[in-house]
């Protein structure tokens, strides 16, 4: 039997607008993320309150199924023969992004079935919502996003026991292969290898090759892999154009560079980051830190390339810090860098991020950034210590115990 595994911390949000026919409830996310699983579930909930199967209109357009619906009048037809009176119906559309111009079905319903219809659309691209839906759907829809699984979910999906004296392994685990939920159902890293190589390549062909028309597509794997091999990293076009005519021997102009790049995230496999000046309180143009969306599809890219454990929990803390609802940009202090400044309901965290902290020098060096920090907001060392080390105010927390957290 499929484990059935509910991810409270969107279902939550998501249930005041069951029934809402005024709001279109856009759940967006990396491919494979679990979105199909939230809509399954959420089709569940409304059955179990009494909506009958009848009701419900599903479509996951990645099916065969489906494949005749390929634009607007398709969708609207399909939808129409299926509602036959004025009871209220509750519209399902799985990766809608296949359908041409679905935006203009959509936007019809409104008027269309005045208030007896509640509808909920998925898509891989974070641009779903930008362009003609945006200007027709002007606040009439509420957005979600969707991520893997964080490290604690891992845990409560695997029944692991909450202690980090534990879970060193399961944790290990994670930073490698990442938190993809149906990766779980694979025993061997052979298999999971082979899953996410799947993944990813589904991820470059479907929402990046195909929709933006590239042509050069091994330039582009050779800028992922760049990326996921230099994680957390400041991105420079200049000294990421002088690698590949170092080491490839071939010119790349910036602007392709920017453009791949943005690809990349609104496919959601990876996430730009901004660098905000502390002293100055603005946002650095140009300046910006890529993260993974997740480390397992960093590390089918990664094969022979060293392990680099200090970037991999930077970019599994700036994870949590987005899966807990914060608002995350890279602190850019005169003398230093501070890895998160992160804000949430008028509320600000610092947090730095290291593999260990070995001995005075590197302590110095995490601890002491805070110096030109001078509000009282909460300040924060993360590292795999298992002792705690808070001094002066600054918190020290092992970062095993601070991912089992309860989100807020």
């Amino acid at each position: 039997m499929e484990q059935i595994y509910k991810q409270e911390i969107y279902l939550k949000k998501l249930r005041g607008f069951y029934n809402d026919n005024e709001m279109i409830k856009v759940i967006t996310g990396i491919r494979r993320c679990g979105k199909s699983v939230i809509l399954k579930q959420i089709m569940d909930e409304i059955k179990e309150n009494g909506v009958k199967e009848e009701n419900i209109i599903y479509i996951n357009f990645e099916l065969i199924d489906y494949a005749d619906i390929k634009n607007y009048l398709d969708l609207d037809k399909y939808v129409k023969d299926r509602i036959r009176n004025k009871s209220k119906y509750y519209l399902f559309f799985d990766e809608i992004q296949y359908v041409e111009d679905w935006e203009k079905t959509i936007n019809s319903y409104k008027a269309k079935y005045e208030d007896n219809i509640s509808i909920f659309i998925t898509g891989s691209n974070s641009d779903l919502l930008s362009g003609e839906l945006a200007s027709l759907l002007s606040g009439r829809y509420v957005s979600f996003k969707i991520n893997p699984f964080s490290f604690r979910e891992v845990c409560e999906f695997n029944n692991y026991e909450l202690d980090k004296y534990k879970l060193e392994k399961e944790f290990n685990d994670y930073v490698k292969w990442g938190g993809l939920p149906q990766r779980f159902s694979f025993k061997n890293e052979d298999e999971v290898r082979i899953y996410l190589t799947d993944v990813y390549n589904s991820i470059v062909v479907k929402d990046i090759i195909n929709r933006f028309n590239i042509s050069d597509i091994e330039l582009f794997n050779r800028i992922a892999e760049y990326i996921a091999t230099t994680p957390s990293q400041t991105f420079s076009a200049d000294n990421l154009a002088k690698y590949f005519e170092v080491n490839d021997n071939r010119g790349v102009g910036k602007n392709t560079l920017y453009n791949y790049l943005e690809y990349m995230c609104k496919a959601h496999l990876i996430q730009k980051v901004d660098r905000y000046d502390v002293r100055g309180k603005r946002i650095l143009n140009g300046k910006y830190k890529y993260y993974l969306t997740d480390l397992g599809l960093g590390q089918i890219l990664n094969i022979s390339k060293k392990e680099q454990m200090g970037a991999y929990l930077e970019n599994i803390v700036y994870n949590e810090l987005i899966y807990r609802g914060y608002d995350v940009k890279v602190g850019n202090l005169d003398k230093g860098e501070i890895d998160f400044i992160a804000l949430k309901n008028g509320n600000k965290e610092y947090y730095q991020v290291c593999y260990y902290l070995t001995d005075d020098k590197v302590i110095d060096r995490e601890f002491n950034v805070y110096d030109n920090v001078k509000d009282n907001y909460p300040k924060y060392v993360i590292s795999m210590d298992k002792f705690d080390m808070s001094q002066n105010g600054i918190i020290h927390k092992n970062i095993i115990d601070w991912l089992l957290e309860e989100n807020k």
